[in-house]
């Protein structure tokens, strides 16, 4: 082989060395998350689905997740994101509330839906991720692409009295969260009160509160409160927060059509198996305490459930009119549920 030939076959096996390292290169994106490290949840994505995510992209994508307010302030996530410093986030639309109330109404929409299929099916494809989308424009324009939207439980309500219907909700002292929650609460006659959730479980204990809108069923569980609020209520009647993943606009729109695909499709997917994950572990939880009969677990009829709805409808009008954004936020919810039939 002649000079000329080798430095021919030479540059030829470097571009071909090139072209392979620019095929295999790989993206980490950098998320904030709103749950705690070594948390159920974070500990399951981070296990399980983002080595899908790496296979499903072919190794051109993966994503490294970090606790909540580690790298930045909860609220803060957005403005973050714009910058460049994170990537983009996998956290709690209502953080988000104090800029616009449109945020409380896509982000909890308290006692409007009965299961997280139901939102989770609004966000994918009732309006709900372009309604996000529209907002998100709105408060900070060309900054975020809201790759996906949705819950991954329903909260169960801790209680040391029975809480049989709305009714029984007349003169009842419950933690709640400030905002849309604390308004419907209110409304059907109970008395909300704001405490830090560290505090929980010594207020159920002392009498400050007969209630607790905490968290979800194993969650509850895990921080001891059925010990003290043996009436939990299982499924919840009120709240399904609603989780956003958005992504740097420019570093979306420099993405793959191919790539775009892989990350919407991941999101739903991880989401809807950790939402299944979640749920089999309240539903063992819930069995085991039935078995034991030392905790009446709460089950409210349909009918009560439809009283609650009724009364919610005004706090979520109350919100609404607050803005603009919002009353389009809340539109959109009432199209899809007029559509799957829970409200007339």
């Amino acid at each position: 082989m002649t000079v000329r030939e080798l430095a021919t076959t030479a540059l030829a096996i470097a571009a071909l060395a090139c072209a392979a390292t620019a095929a295999t290169a790989q993206t980490t994106l950098k998320i904030q998350t709103s749950t705690q490290s070594g948390g159920y949840s974070f500990d399951y994505l981070k296990d399980n689905w983002v080595p899908r995510l790496e296979a499903m992209s072919g190794g051109e994508l993966t994503i490294e997740f970090f606790p909540i307010n580690s790298i930045v302030d909860r609220k803060e996530t957005p403005e973050t994101v714009m910058a460049g410093v994170l990537n983009g986030d996998l956290t709690s639309v209502a953080y988000f509330s104090g800029r616009n109330p449109a945020f409380a109404i896509l982000g909890d929409m308290i006692a409007g839906y009965d299961t997280p299929e139901q939102i989770q099916t609004f966000c994918r494809h009732g309006g709900g991720r372009d309604a996000l989308q529209a907002l998100w424009e709105a408060t900070l324009p060309g900054a975020l692409h809201v790759v996906g939207c949705g819950p991954v439980s329903k909260e169960a309500l801790v209680s040391t009295v029975p809480i049989r219907g709305v009714a029984d909700l007349e003169g009842l002292k419950i933690r709640s969260p400030s905002g849309l929650a604390a308004t419907v609460f209110k409304a059907a006659g109970a008395a909300p009160a704001s405490i830090p959730f560290s505090d929980v479980f010594t207020s159920l204990e002392k009498g400050v509160i007969d209630a607790a809108d905490a968290s979800a069923y194993v969650n509850n569980d895990a921080n001891g409160f059925h010990q003290i609020a043996t009436f939990p209520l299982y499924p919840g009647i009120h709240s399904m927060a609603i989780h956003q993943f958005t992504i740097n606009k420019e570093q979306w729109n420099a993405m793959t059509d191919a790539q775009r695909l892989v990350l919407e499709t991941w999101f739903y997917a991880a989401y809807d198996d950790l939402r299944r994950q979640l749920d089999l572990q309240d539903k063992a939880l819930v069995s085991r305490d039935i078995a034991k009969g030392h905790i009446e677990v709460i089950n409210w009829p349909l009918e009560e459930r439809n009283k609650f709805r009724d009364i919610a409808v005004s706090a979520w009008e109350e919100t609404a009119d607050k803005s603009p954004e919002a009353r389009a936020a809340l539109d959109a919810h009432y199209k899809y549920m007029r559509m799957i039939g829970l409200l007339q």
